[in-house]
């Protein structure tokens, strides 16, 4: 449940993009990712965005000591994922991306007010990380056609979760809506 209510003092112009978890080790389970060929190509589109608008993009890395062990080749992001020099990176062991992360340091420190999420998992760290965030006091938009799942259910999670999330005061456009 959501308890903080207060707006975060940061300018809610400035955004930053979190991409969640695009790791490449989540692309070789059983069950492939759902449309994970338009999840990567809506991912670019946001990331040229992003950067055309210098605006922080922020990639970030689920750590665990079964499946995403840290420097191994599942780790690491999806191959075609290349972060630039500017972009940051942050590493966590939790399901919200701000628990035990310097990634509200990271915000804070270029006062920015609004986060956009895309990413994997839905029903796990995209799913945290927006109720982090709004937890925070960030506006949260999350790109309802750029977050996905290797569930067989995934189009019913996707689903769900941009209807609850957007029930909790996250704003829920498409990639082509996004503008930074």
């Amino acid at each position: 449940m959501v308890t903080k209510v207060e707006p975060n003092p940061a300018n809610l112009e400035k955004a930053a993009l979190l991409i969640i978890d695009v790791q490449q080790g989540l692309f070789e389970k059983n069950t492939p990712i759902f449309q994970a060929e338009r999840l990567i190509q809506n991912i670019h589109s946001l990331v040229e965005k992003a950067h055309s608008a210098k605006a922080p993009v922020v990639y970030i890395q689920h750590n665990d000591d079964k499946y995403l062990v840290k420097g191994s080749n599942s780790w690491q992001l999806h191959p075609e994922l290349r972060p630039e020099p500017q972009d940051w990176q942050v590493y966590k062991e939790h399901g919200n991306a701000f628990e035990k992360t310097n990634l509200g340091e990271l915000l804070t420190s270029r006062q920015i007010g609004k986060v956009i999420i895309a990413g994997l998992v839905t029903h796990g760290c995209v799913k945290n990380t927006s109720l982090g965030a709004l937890e925070e006091g960030y506006q949260v938009i999350l790109v309802g056609d750029t977050h996905s799942s290797y569930s067989k259910d995934a189009a019913a999670l996707i689903s769900k979760w941009n209807h609850d999330l957007a029930e909790k005061r996250v704003v829920v456009k498409k990639a082509g809506e996004v503008s930074f």
